[in-house]
């Protein structure tokens, strides 16, 4: 009986060591994330921030979805949470400045964004911040189709120039914005302005020639990213051709082009006259074999 008791209290042992080492060694093999922030002001309006978590598989980083983060502005605590987000399927979540945060938001000049995640059974906890000052950009343009963009800065309670500050003036476009000549970026002088001379004449725009020009900061150390939209009349006019009435590949089926009638029907007739003339050759062969 003693002996069985032991064997017992063994086998118990084993299954708690085992139990154990299992917790241990998923505890270990819990992932990494690596947490970015990003900080957005659009046209001057409502800032926005964009969360990007990624994990190292492999040696190379992949999106992580489902993420929980808490965003804060300042410091972390309940009266400063700008939101709770989720990661998508790119492993990004979005948060704009809640109007409950606009005297904290007021009150200083340069702000802190944190954001946390406190981990779950497939990664440790990670946290990210960014700092970033207040800024803006303007634009303007002149009759010879000069654009100007000004880039300011609040200090105290006004906005000064900036001077130093790298951008891009671009002309929007689907895929990706198109520089207005060949330089590819610009530097603000002592005024904080940036001056560039459109040399983009022969350009498509909507059916009145409009186009959308653009001046933005893009990942700037100490502002973020900045960007303000201006549409101008210096496009070409998008003028629309109908061609359901005539022969194209993108007509009705009577509307269908010669020459691709003339390829489809001289496919089937050479397809149909090769198979024809083999069964007219199988029935010679055949009377030759009665003969």
């Amino acid at each position: 009986m003693k002996l069985l008791n032991k064997n017992i209290i063994g086998f118990l042992s084993i299954i708690l060591l085992l139990s154990s080492y299992d917790a241990l060694s998923q505890d270990a093999q819990k992932g990494d994330l690596s947490v970015g922030l990003n900080y957005f002001v659009n046209n001057n309006k409502v800032p926005y921030l964009l969360v990007k978590v990624k994990t190292k598989v492999d040696g190379k980083f992949k999106p992580v979805s489902a993420i929980d983060l808490n965003l804060f502005l300042d410091k972390d605590s309940a009266g400063t949470l700008i939101g709770k987000v989720v990661t998508n399927e790119k492993g990004e979540a979005t948060a704009i400045i809640p109007a409950t945060l606009k005297n904290q938001w007021h009150s200083s000049v340069k702000h802190t964004f944190l954001a946390s995640f406190e981990g779950n059974k497939k990664y440790e906890s990670a946290k990210a911040d960014l700092t970033v000052g207040k800024a803006k950009i303007l634009i303007d343009t002149t009759s010879d189709r000069k654009i100007t963009a000004t880039v300011l800065e609040m200090k105290d309670t006004s906005w000064i120039p900036v001077k130093g500050v790298e951008l891009k003036i671009a002309v929007r476009r689907l895929d990706a914005d198109l520089s207005v000549n060949e330089t590819a970026s610009f530097t603000t002088d002592s005024t904080g302005q940036a001056s560039a001379d459109f040399k983009r004449d022969s350009i498509p725009g909507d059916i009145k020639g409009n186009i959308v020009l653009v001046a933005k900061i893009e990942d700037n150390d100490q502002y973020g990213n900045l960007l303000i939209e201006q549409t101008v009349p210096w496009g070409s006019k998008f003028v629309a051709v109908n061609n359901f009435d005539r022969r194209t590949l993108f007509a009705t089926r009577d509307k269908t082009p010669i020459w691709l009638l003339f390829m489809a029907y001289s496919i089937v007739i050479t397809v149909w006259g090769i198979l024809i003339s083999l069964v007219i050759s199988i029935f010679k062969i055949k009377k030759l074999g009665e003969a």
